[in-house]
């Protein structure tokens, strides 16, 4: 798996030159769009065949400081999944290789009306391959 790489622009830090913690969100977010492209299943194809995935749980760490000008690079893989939920892990480093963030998002499966759905029985070719990724033994 091709791992998501972000350009730290200027506007994404605060006074101090640090990236804002709060664009690390945004970063899982870019990595997990890529993700899921990679793996076949982009976000388009997905809320067009009526499954959704909001995130209900998000958790981060944050290890050595970004700036301005670096570039960040996002592993993303699959911790676990039950087919009711998902939990997505995130590995954030720099070019120097040292870890800057470790994150995970949880996330639930929801039919076009919200309601909550077992992607084995609703969508089970996707939940295969989510299954075949996932690293939790």
């Amino acid at each position: 798996m091709k791992r998501h790489s972000h350009k730290i622009m200027y506007y994404e830090t605060d006074k101090m030159g640090i990236t804002h913690h709060s664009n690390y969100i945004r970063f899982m977010e870019e990595a997990r769009v890529d993700f899921l492209e990679q793996i076949g299943w982009p976000y388009e194809k997905l809320e067009e065949i009526g499954c959704f995935s909001p995130v209900i749980a998000v958790s981060c760490q944050y290890k050595t400081p970004s700036t301005f000008g670096e570039i960040i690079y996002v592993e993303v893989f699959v911790e676990d999944f039950s087919g009711a939920r998902l939990k997505i892990g995130y590995k954030m480093t720099n070019a120097a290789g040292k870890t800057v963030c470790e994150a995970e998002s949880e996330h639930c499966f929801t039919n076009r009306d919200g309601r909550p759905i077992r992607l084995r029985n609703s969508f089970p070719e996707f939940a295969k391959v989510l299954e075949g990724l996932s690293t939790k033994e």
